[in-house]
């Protein structure tokens, strides 16, 4: 483990998901919804359940016995290069260390498959504020757009070199 890797909560347990579970996509649709009230219209790019079964997503869900703690999804854009999508904590699960150790996980399964970099897009405001900090503590930093983002006036662009 790292020196930036938080450990797992004790009472955590993260695995891959296969986006069949409706508490699943339950919170997927609570993502989408949080994403759509807190951005301008045109500004969301949170993908729906069926976009994150593609070959070149992974989804990993976190799991408190039978409660779902936190979604997570790591998008393959090239061979070198990644995009960090879905991140997000069940609301009975904020500051528990759920959204740390997801994005840990992410990172670390972005370094086994030999990515160099991993870029997010999110919002700015109020909402983001948490995301953004925890981004940022783990060294993401802001810079251009990349993929097929434009700039919009919202979106904040995160890059992480591995």
């Amino acid at each position: 483990m790292t020196a930036n890797l938080v450990a797992i909560p004790p009472s955590i347990h993260i695995r891959e998901d296969d986006l069949t579970d409706q508490r699943t996509l339950a919170l997927i649709g609570l993502h989408l919804s949080g994403m759509h009230a807190s951005s301008p219209p045109g500004t969301v790019f949170a993908l729906e359940a069926e976009q994150l079964k593609t070959p070149d997503v992974k989804v990993w869900t976190a799991w408190s016995d039978e409660a779902i703690a936190g979604i997570a999804a790591l998008k393959q854009l090239d061979r070198y290069h990644g995009e960090v999508k879905s991140m997000r904590t069940h609301p009975s699960f904020l500051r528990r260390g759920v959204a740390a150790a997801l994005l840990d996980h992410l990172i670390e399964d972005a370094r086994r498959r030999g990515l160099r970099r991993l870029s997010l897009e999110t919002g700015n405001g109020p909402a983001f504020e948490a995301a953004l900090a925890l981004y940022r503590r783990r060294g993401f930093v802001e810079g251009e757009p990349f993929a097929d983002y434009r700039p919009n006036g919202h979106s904040v662009f995160l890059h992480l070199t591995l």
